[in-house]
């Protein structure tokens, strides 16, 4: 392979330590898409305005995460919405601080309001289900920071269009090849509903996560990608 630096690896360390995960950030924006700079996370003052507004005090861990990329949409926006600090907002039931939200507004991710004590807390999502009366907070990552990791990974995932694929109607049988032909990361089961069986994948210059029907495919160069389609038959979206 020739990743700048061991994903695998990275993702060992992110998933037991706060700071790995920045770490991990930092070291994935620079091999994949393009450097942290100062400049691309929000400010203290910003961050305090927000809790001004809400009247609650923000995890570290969240602010953490703004300062270091809340500014950088190719990491936090492309599909799904990262919030800006003033558009922070407690959910209807008041039950959760909302930080992120899905794009076509299907699902909300926050922090339960029970725990904005924590540093680094626990994740939820909040599927818009069509009976309103079902909808219920799920957990979705055991920490913040891990969710973090998780997001620029599937934001990356929505690169432009000579770096990214979709498939979709994959031949039957793909899962085995996937599993004979790249390396499973190690990501834990997502427990929301409707992500069961999703697992994350990484070749030479390639990131796949497998959704059970359909394969978003990330790649570091566009050779990369041609190869993953080769040997993937079925219906990509840019191809």
């Amino acid at each position: 392979m020739t990743q700048m630096f061991d994903l695998r690896e990275g993702l060992e360390h992110a998933r037991a330590d706060r700071e790995a995960s920045w770490r991990f950030i930092r070291d994935f924006a620079l091999a994949w898409v393009e450097p942290l700079t100062d400049g691309d996370g929000f400010t203290a003052e910003d961050l305090a305005a927000a809790e001004e507004r809400l009247g609650v005090s923000l995890p570290t861990a969240l602010g953490e995460m703004y300062r270091l990329l809340g500014r950088r949409r190719d990491l936090t926006s492309n599909h799904d919405q990262l919030l800006h600090p003033d558009r922070l907002y407690i959910d209807a039931r008041a039950e959760a601080l909302v930080f992120r939200e899905e794009n076509q507004g299907a699902g909300s991710w926050g922090v339960l309001l029970k725990d904005l004590d924590q540093a680094d807390p626990g994740v939820h999502v909040l599927s818009d289900l069509a009976d309103r009366q079902a909808q219920r907070w799920e957990p979705w990552m055991e920490h913040l920071s891990w969710m973090a990791v998780e997001m620029v990974l599937a934001e990356c995932l929505h690169a432009p269009e000579h770096l990214s694929d979709f498939l979709y109607e994959p031949d039957p049988g793909y899962t085995q090849v996937i599993k004979r032909s790249y390396v499973e990361l190690p990501f834990p089961a997502y427990p929301a509903e409707g992500f069961e069986g999703t697992r994350w994948f990484l070749g030479a210059d390639v990131l796949l996560r497998d959704e059970v029907g359909c394969v978003p495919v990330r790649a570091r160069t566009e050779e990369a990608l041609e190869a993953v389609r080769a040997l993937l038959p079925g219906f990509w979206l840019n191809g």
